[in-house]
């Protein structure tokens, strides 16, 4: 099996979506790179022997954090890590469409109880690649993640995967981010540069400290480097590391 294998599938939809899988889609641009940088520094973060729950956040809506959060799944994947992305952005799921997987059961049926476990994760086309994703939008999010099941979800798949990515609300316009934080070992907040409002970014910050969050450090993207141009518009650049 081929490391840096190609799925057309992916390639052409995921591009047609707005959601580009850089990571299958150029492996060996400079982009997928910065995803594979991003992912070593989470694992030096990470305490040994601690559960490896990851979650991905951002002030504002729109900032690129579920693009994000699913190449860097594909990046853990890729080394044979058994992983799996939740989608936690139930107001606004996207990691169906960028997988192209059915909406129909994800967390939002789970954690309502109206699907079991085995019937709300999904086997993507990547390798070592699970998802959870958001399901139909309910009428009370933040009270589901709030929930005891939540947590229970998330000490079950500790022990069945070996990186659980979680893709959350944005922490200006939602509780649920900072409760999902607050559950994770490390959350890492993605700032665009240039699009970003400072204080927007210095509010979520201070915020995810209120509840004691991990803040493992800061991804910016959308950076003005030439020498990414041509890999799709959407990215615009590197994805910059800021450990904190």
């Amino acid at each position: 099996m081929s490391l840096f294998r190609k799925n057309k599938k992916l390639d052409d939809n995921t591009m047609k979506n707005g959601a580009p899988l850089i990571v299958e889609y150029k492996p060996t641009s400079p982009i997928a790179e910065q995803f594979r940088t991003v992912r070593t520094n989470i694992k030096f973060s990470i305490v040994a022997n601690q559960n490896k729950v990851v979650s991905i956040t951002s002030a504002n809506p729109s900032e690129g954090k579920s693009v994000f959060i699913s190449n860097l799944a594909c990046t853990f994947a890729e080394q044979g890590e058994k992983t799996i992305l939740i989608d936690a952005d139930m107001r606004r799921p996207t990691v169906y469409k960028t997988f192209m997987v059915s909406n129909q059961n994800g967390l939002s049926t789970y954690l309502s109880g109206n699907s079991n476990l085995d019937e709300s994760i999904l086997k993507t086309d990547v390798d070592n690649l699970d998802v959870m994703v958001g399901g139909p939008v309910p009428p009370n999010p933040a009270e589901l993640i709030g929930s005891d099941r939540f947590k229970n979800l998330l000490n079950t798949l500790s022990k069945d995967y070996e990186w659980v990515l979680i893709d959350t609300p944005p922490v200006n316009t939602a509780t649920d981010a900072s409760l999902i934080a607050a559950a994770s070992n490390g959350t890492i907040i993605v700032v665009p540069q240039g699009i970003a409002d400072k204080s927007s970014v210095k509010g979520a910050i201070e915020q995810l400290k209120k509840v004691n969050a991990k803040i493992l450090g800061s991804v910016m993207n959308r950076v003005n480097a030439k020498k990414t141009a041509g890999y799709g518009g959407y990215y615009g650049g590197y994805y910059g590391v800021d450990n904190k």
